[in-house]
């Protein structure tokens, strides 16, 4: 009889409740860990006063309001999917026997602009509803106390990239795609990305050992890279001679602030994204699951870029 219970125990950790296991991420994870747990894709959405049924040995909770680049959205829209429904299942988590819960959040939660390089120490000042939002939640989590027995992970990403992502990464593909020239070479910038093998690879890490102690880890590659080099990167992959104009950084200022009022496919949230300077730093989840990463950052960059061609 003992020996059923704990194959019965053992089963119930090794299920996975995923929330947002539709989306980019989501999917990725699912297939990373489809050999080694149980896997079950929760569609939620916030309701007021709903309650959550948790059955499972952890969670992963995916699902909120993406960053909105084309400042359309309602800002209560972020409040209700990033923070509500996070305290709704947060609750839930608690008073279940799930062991271990990981929120999804991002290093806009703490900064839209890194000068050095951000750590998990830096003093949170986010700027958008978005990251509001997702530091609300942040704060929620770790303002309750864990009973034993518990673990949990906030996560902050960086960019996420990887086969099937389209978001910024593509739109520099299709410029190279067409033999144009870059036009931001005079922006001189250094950012971190995030390969979605890597982000499985920390989310199974931290599913298996309970060793991890419970807290807020940013999650990045390990090589930061400039604008600039992604484009030789993509020139690489399409054999195409690269082409960088060192246009006036202020003229381009000057385009991306046209763009915000007549919707062009040049803006200047756009711009920051595509040259600002945003290097993570990633060492405290390193040293914390004792492992290297498995995919280096050009590697997986490349991985992204040729899956375009497809």
């Amino acid at each position: 009889m003992e020996d059923n219970w704990i194959f019965k125990e053992m089963k119930k950790q090794n299920n996975v409740v995923i929330t947002g296991a539709s989306g980019f991420v989501g999917q990725n994870l699912q297939e990373y860990l489809k050999d080694s747990h149980v896997l079950n894709g929760m569609s939620v959405r916030y309701i007021l006063n709903q309650q959550f049924d948790i059955d499972a040995g952890a969670i992963i909770h995916l699902a909120g309001k993406a960053h909105d680049l084309k400042k359309v959205s309602n800002p209560t829209d972020y409040y209700e999917s990033n923070l509500e429904l996070t305290k709704q299942l947060f609750e839930a988590f608690l008073n279940s026997e799930a062991s271990v819960f990981i929120f999804m959040s991002t290093v806009k939660a703490v900064a839209d602009k890194v000068e050095s390089i951000l750590t998990e120490d830096a003093v949170a000042n986010p700027k958008t509803h978005y990251g509001i939002a997702k530091r609300m939640a942040e704060e929620y989590i770790l303002s309750k106390e864990l009973p034993e027995g518990k673990r949990v992970y906030i996560l902050r990403p960086c960019m996420i990239h990887g086969p099937g992502n389209k978001g910024n990464l593509n739109l520099l593909y299709q410029l190279v795609a067409k033999g144009l020239p870059w036009p931001l070479g005079d922006f001189k910038n250094e950012r971190s990305f995030l390969s979605i093998e890597n982000l499985c690879f920390v989310i199974k890490e931290l599913l298996k050992n309970t060793a991890i102690p419970s807290g807020v880890y940013q999650v990045s590659d390990d090589t930061e890279l400039s604008t600039n080099e992604l484009i030789q990167l993509l020139g690489v992959i399409l054999g195409k001679k690269n082409r960088i104009l060192n246009i006036p950084s202020s003229w381009i200022k000057g385009v991306a602030r046209l763009g915000d009022h007549l919707h062009l496919p040049l803006n200047s949230e756009r711009l920051q994204k595509l040259t600002e300077n945003y290097v993570v730093s990633n060492k405290k989840i390193i040293n914390a699951i004792g492992r290297p990463l498995p995919i280096e950052s050009k590697e997986g960059l490349l991985k992204t870029f040729q899956s375009f061609k497809k």
